[in-house]
């Protein structure tokens, strides 16, 4: 996977994301809501982006320390401007977790987890940064996400199932949630928009052709016979390490 080429997607498109994002929004909203506790002394928010997120964690849960990364540095800005107890770090969260030597009892991600390239190796650095009760609490996206880019294109993230996340977690105390939502566009077009000023697509419009572009729009005419639609499907889930 391209994290530069993802980084700079994101950083590209900030200014738009909040505006274009109802769905994350929504999971957002779902996450804070899953969680068993409201009172956490360390906080630890992964893929913080322009505070989606943030906002919901500041609003419902009390804390001592909250940090909060991004592999996007311009998503500081964001982050300051909700409050000045948060510590941004800039950086592959990836990396700093493997490093890291700092405990946390809350780490939570909205719509992040899909860009891991290894998340069994990933889940169990994530757990080991845990303290003894602490919680980890994500939202991703299942293999029924962008069903429609997939079929005209053929190009897509690989998203694991419900099932497939069960069988990793199988030894962990663990909740699963899974949602589906559907959004109408007037047209192929404005769901080409759409994914470029969220930045969460793989697909790449950037120098396609009319041809390529009249392709797209035929393909869509197969599948949806009024409104194009695009399909999310997010996964919920909630750790607690014993």
């Amino acid at each position: 996977m391209n994290k530069n080429l993802i980084q700079k997607r994101f950083a590209k498109n900030l200014s738009t994301y909040n505006d274009n994002a109802k769905i994350q929004k929504i999971m957002a909203e779902k996450l804070v809501s899953l969680s068993a506790r409201k009172d956490y002394d360390s906080i630890l928010e992964i893929g913080c982006g322009t505070g989606l997120l943030t906002e919901k964690v500041l609003k419902n849960f009390t804390f001592n320390s909250y940090t909060a990364n991004d592999i996007v540095a311009d998503c500081k800005e964001y982050i300051d401007k909700l409050s000045d107890r948060i510590n941004f770090v800039h950086a592959d969260i990836e990396e700093i977790i493997r490093k890291s030597t700092h405990k946390y009892d809350l780490i939570i991600s909205n719509a992040t987890f899909q860009w891991i390239e290894n998340f069994e190796e990933f889940l169990l650095s994530l757990l080991s940064k845990l303290n003894p009760g602490g919680t980890l609490l994500f939202s991703t996206f299942g293999p029924e996400n962008f069903r429609e880019i997939f079929y005209i294109t053929g190009k897509t993230l690989t998203y694991k199932s419900c099932d497939e996340y069960k069988s990793i977690l199988d030894n962990f105390n663990h909740y699963i949630e899974e949602e589906t939502h559907v959004l109408a566009f007037k047209s192929a077009k404005d769901v080409l928009k759409h994914l470029k000023y969220t930045g969460v697509n793989a697909l790449d419009s950037n120098g396609w052709t009319k041809a390529d572009m009249l392709k797209f729009e035929a393909g869509y005419s197969t599948i949806c016979s009024t409104s194009p639609t695009l399909t999310y499907n997010p996964l919920y889930i909630r750790i607690i390490k014993k």
